[in-house]
């Protein structure tokens, strides 16, 4: 440090050191609380901070807690002495009315004569007796001609017909003389049907006896 290239003045940092003694140790050593102090410091500001955290935690919890009002369960009050309870309405049977009561009057002959009024009563009609009683084609035939149909014929089938049970065929554009032709005859319309005949433009095929009408 004495070397005259150095800039500045010689101090007591200059001087040699004896001999033992550390080097570059220039203050005094710290003493051991001056080590623990700040750590202590950092705990107590902690603790501060997290006791004022759950206090304020607990004042929200008790401000939702209060604005809550209480739950009441509304009871029915039982009924007062001297008041009878109105039972419930069940369903009765109404009495029927007169004009629910009073059904039409059915006129069998009436609706006959409105569908031979429809009818061509020129119309060739055969009543074939397959399996009916004696006499039940001619029976068919007399109320018939008794209802204004001029060309009818009664006789018995020189063949089985196919027919299952007591029915009226028509050709094509006798549907309204075939139904008159049944209804005369006591036979249901639906009984009635349109096929293809080789004799006649209506045919009654008798396997029954029947009750004519009118």
């Amino acid at each position: 440090m004495t070397s005259p290239r150095y800039p500045y003045a010689p101090d007591e940092f200059d001087a040699p050191v004896a001999d033992g003694a550390p080097v570059g140790v220039h203050r005094a050593p710290r003493g051991a609380w001056s080590k623990v102090w700040p750590f202590l410091l950092v705990a107590l500001i902690c603790a501060a901070l997290a006791v004022a955290a759950v206090a304020i935690l607990s004042q929200t919890g008790d401000t939702s807690d209060d604005a809550a009002p209480p739950v009441t369960q509304e009871t029915s009050a039982p009924p007062t002495e001297g008041t009878e309870e109105t039972p419930s309405a069940e369903p009765t049977d109404a009495a029927p009315s007169d004009e629910a009561s009073a059904t039409p009057s059915e006129d069998p002959a009436g609706d006959v004569d409105a569908l031979v009024a429809a009818a061509d009563p020129t119309a060739y009609v055969r009543v074939l007796n397959e399996s009916a009683p004696a006499g039940e084609a001619g029976k068919a035939e007399s109320a018939l001609e008794a209802k204004g149909f001029t060309n009818v014929v009664a006789a018995n089938p020189t063949a089985p017909t196919g027919a299952s049970g007591t029915v009226v065929w028509y050709v094509e554009g006798r549907a309204e003389t075939a139904a008159a032709v049944a209804a005369v005859l006591g036979i249901p319309a639906e009984q009635t049907s349109q096929v293809n005949l080789r004799e006649g433009e209506v045919v009654v095929v008798l396997q029954g006896a029947i009750q004519p009408v009118g």
